[in-house]
C-alpha cells in the first residue's frame, strides 16, 4: 500500500495539475501516509504538511456536539435558539420585492441541533445558493471568512425539516457547543478531542513554525495553477465551526480512526459506539442530497452527488458500494480547497487526501482522491 500511495501522488504532480498533494490511509493491516510535489515554492510537500481543511471542520465539531448529547447537556431536537437567541430570529427568505426589499417570513418550527448537524435547518452559502449571494451583497453582509457574528446572521432557505441545503449550519452548531460549554470552540476541541486524540496539528490557529508548514493555496486558471494569498481570521469573533480548522492528513487520519473504532482510538475513548452509529445514520429520510450551483465559480465548481445519497451528522452516507469500493453506509465530505476523506466502519478503511486548490470539485483532485481510495480496497 504504502508504494502504491507514493507512485499515485507522484503522477498526481508530474503533469503540473496539483503542486502538491497528501494523503494517509487505514486499512485492518496498518497506516499509511504520504506526499508528492511542493507545499510552497521550492518546499518540498510532506505527510505533515499543514493545510487548511475547510469544512473537513464539520465532522470535529459534530463530535464536539454530540459529546455534549451524550452527557445530557443538550439534546438532538432541542430547539436551539434556547441557548444561541439569533435562531429565533433567523427567518426564511421567499425571494425579494420589486424594489429589491429581501421578502422575509418567520420560520414554521424552531430550529434543532439535529437541523443543523444534517444541514436541513435552512442555512445556505452565499457561494453555492443565488438568493442567500443576492441577500448577503445588497445587506453588505462581509465574509464568513473574517470571522464577525453579523457576517452568519443569515436568512433561512426554507422551514427547517423540509430540505437538506449545504450551508452555515454547523457553524451554528459550534455555537450551540460554546453556549452550552461556556468554552470558546476552539480552546474546546484542543481540549475535548486534539489533545486526548494525539493531533498536534490541528487548530483554528498556527504558531510560527505551523505557518511555515503550510501549504501555499493555488487557483485552477485557463492557464494553469496561479498561486492566491489566502489566509483565515486567526482570532476571531466567531469561530468558523463549520470550516475554520487547519490540520494535516495524519492527524485527521486519528480522527477518522477513531470513527473507525466506534468512537475510541488506542484506548482513548472520544464518543460511545452508539453516538457514532447514529452519526452515521441516514438522519433526512427521503430529502434530495443533490448539491450545488457554481454561485462563485472562484470558489466551487457545480456539484453533482447523484442521485439517492443520504446524510447522517455531519457527513454524506452512500447507499450502495461505490466504484471504489466503499461499502454502505460509509462516511465522507471534503473542505473547500480540495481536502476529502472517507470512513468505512464496514470494512476499517478510512482515508484523508489534501491539496490546497480552489475551485472546489477541482477534476484533478477529485481524480487523484477516488485512486488513493481504489488503491486502498485494492490492498485489501
Amino acid at each position: 500500500m504504502q508504494s502504491e500511495l507514493e507512485r499515485i501522488l507522484e503522477e498526481a504532480v508530474a503533469g503540473g495539475d496539483l503542486m502538491g498533494a497528501a494523503a494517509a490511509v487505514a486499512t485492518p493491516t496498518g497506516t499509511f501516509a504520504a506526499a508528492a510535489g511542493q507545499r510552497s515554492e521550492g518546499t518540498e510537500m510532506t505527510p505533515d504538511s499543514i493545510v487548511w481543511i475547510a469544512s473537513m471542520t464539520k465532522a470535529v465539531t459534530a463530535v464536539a456536539a454530540m459529546q455534549l448529547v451524550e452527557q445530557g447537556q443538550v439534546a438532538l431536537d432541542q430547539p436551539c435558539h434556547e441557548l444561541v437567541p439569533y435562531l429565533a430570529e433567523a427567518q426564511v427568505l421567499e425571494g425579494f420585492d420589486d424594489d429589491g426589499s429581501p421578502k422575509l417570513r418567520p420560520p414554521a418550527r424552531p430550529i434543532t441541533l439535529r437541523h443543523l448537524l444534517s444541514h436541513t435547518a435552512g442555512f445556505g452559502y452565499d457561494f453555492t445558493d443565488p438568493l442567500i449571494a443576492r441577500f448577503v451583497a445588497e445587506q453588505g453582509l462581509p465574509s464568513i471568512v473574517d470571522g464577525t457574528a453579523v457576517a452568519y446572521e443569515q436568512p433561512l432557505l426554507f422551514d427547517p425539516g423540509d430540505r437538506w441545503a449545504y450551508g452555515i449550519n454547523i457553524d451554528w452548531a459550534g455555537q450551540v457547543v460554546e453556549a452550552v460549554t461556556k468554552t470558546r470552540l476552539d480552546d474546546h476541541l484542543r481540549l475535548a478531542i486534539f489533545e486526548p486524540l494525539g493531533m498536534p496539528d490541528t487548530g483554528f490557529g498556527r504558531d510560527a513554525a505551523g505557518r511555515s508548514r503550510t501549504a501555499d493555496m493555488h487557483l485552477r486558471t485557463p492557464d494553469g495553477l496561479a498561486p492566491v494569498p489566502f489566509e483565515t481570521k486567526e482570532d476571531p469573533e466567531f469561530v468558523m465551526a463549520g470550516g475554520g480548522l487547519y490540520g494535516t492528513v495524519v492527524d485527521y487520519l486519528r480522527f477518522a480512526r477513531m470513527m473507525l473504532g466506534g468512537g475510541e482510538l488506542e484506548g482513548t475513548r472520544i464518543v460511545s459506539a452508539d453516538t457514532v452509529r447514529e452519526m452515521g445514520t441516514n438522519q433526512i429520510g427521503n430529502l434530495d442530497v443533490g448539491g450545488w450551483q457554481a454561485v462563485n465559480p472562484i470558489l466551487s465548481n457545480e456539484v453533482d452527488l447523484g442521485g439517492g445519497q443520504q446524510f447522517g451528522l455531519s457527513f454524506l452516507l452512500n447507499p450502495k458500494t461505490t466504484p471504489e469500493g466503499r461499502a454502505p453506509g460509509s462516511m465522507m465530505w471534503a473542505g473547500l480547497a480540495n481536502t476529502y476523506y472517507w470512513i468505512d466502519p464496514a470494512t476499517q478503511v478510512a482515508g484523508v487526501f489534501a491539496t490546497q486548490v480552489l475551485p472546489f470539485f477541482d477534476g484533478p483532485s477529485l481524480e487523484a482522491f477516488r485512486a488513493v481510495e481504489r488503491a486502498a480496497y485494492s490492498s485489501l
